[in-house]
């Protein structure tokens, strides 16, 4: 079933991921770093929690219980909930909700906290199926940018299912926003560009090290005396590495983390954090402008809705790049024992 009133539903998330972004910019200009920093929770069952995320989590469900419920009554996912989700109005039944909502209040927490990059506030609304519910039916996404203290330039996107991508950059100096243009590369090869495979955390950064360097051999050959082949960004931010695919400032991205499993076990360790629904609450964004999606083996990309689910991504800036990379990373994944 679609949801009904999308306009003033688009409206009112609009309306929180400015409250958010107002909200976090002015704990980060009041508060030092350190504590931003401080962790406030460490469930081994999900991320870690930092005093800067609960800033954002504060206003969540008064907002939706307040704004949203009364005409759309909804499951809100987002993690930091007891559970993982909170059913609104409160005491109703989950089934009886009209729609779903994926939230991730602060994508890129680490990056901001030490003002170091911009986070992204994201939120997926997709009908209610019940447990049901994937990433790939969100019929409505918003994602906005909560920029660094010094920084007065924010960019949101929003997009519905049916209809085009909507970018525009707001001035917090002036209080004014403008569109803007959104466009990935063109560009027929990562050479000179921006490729990378993430490898935020310990853990198993020496064999995704070791994945990316046999890639870039097998597609660009060896280095050559004093020049560099291409470029990375480490973005500890799905959103944000969604966003510079958009953008056209990456032309290759691959967050390849779920498949190291195995690779951990058999040394006997745990795979750390990964990349969750959540996370990508906003893919259909990526879609709208272009870029081509996978999951780590190269398959459709998608997830239930939910905070626990452990998420590997492919993301390229056209088809191109996809012919130029893919075969060749899945080869190197075959040949390291990664994918059967």
């Amino acid at each position: 079933m679609p949801i009904h009133n999308p306009e003033r539903l688009l409206s009112l998330i609009l309306d929180l991921h400015a409250q958010i972004r107002a909200a976090v910019i002015d704990s980060c200009e009041r508060s030092a770093v350190d504590d931003l920093a401080d962790v406030v929770e460490d469930d081994q069952a999900g991320d870690t929690i930092y005093a800067i995320d609960r800033v954002s989590e504060e206003l969540l469900v008064e907002f939706f219980a307040q704004r949203v419920a009364p005409t759309w009554p909804l499951v809100l996912v987002a993690e930091g909930l007891p559970g993982g989700y909170v059913v609104l109005p409160h005491g109703s039944d989950a089934a009886a909700a009209q729609i779903r909502v994926l939230v991730d209040p602060i994508d890129g927490t680490r990056g901001l906290m030490y003002q170091k990059r911009s986070a992204w506030i994201l939120t997926g609304i997709a009908p209610n199926r019940g447990p049901a519910t994937r990433l790939s039916d969100i019929a409505l996404a918003v994602q906005t940018e909560i920029p660094l203290v010094k920084q007065h330039l924010s960019d949101q996107l929003w997009a519905f299912a049916d209809g085009p991508l909507h970018a525009v950059r707001f001035n917090r100096l002036t209080d004014t926003q403008s569109p803007i243009r959104l466009r990935p590369s063109r560009a027929s090869s990562i050479a000179h560009g921006f490729a990378m495979i993430s490898r935020f955390f310990p853990g198993a950064r020496e064999e995704l090290a070791a994945i990316d360097e046999a890639l870039i051999r097998a597609t660009l050959g060896p280095p050559q005396p004093g020049k560099a082949h291409c470029f990375e960004d480490q973005y500890i931010s799905s959103a944000g590495q969604l966003y510079e695919l958009i953008a056209g400032h990456d032309r290759f991205v691959a967050d390849l983390r779920p498949l190291l499993d195995q690779h951990l076990a058999q040394r006997g360790e745990a795979l750390g954090i990964c990349c969750h629904p959540y996370d990508l609450a906003t893919i259909m964004l990526a879609y709208k402008a272009g870029v081509i999606l996978t999951d780590e083996r190269g398959a459709t990309l998608d997830a239930p809705l939910d905070t626990e689910s452990d998420v590997g991504w492919i993301g390229y800036a056209n088809p191109s790049i996809q012919a130029q990379i893919e075969p060749a990373l899945q080869q190197v994944l075959i040949e390291r024992g990664i994918r059967g």
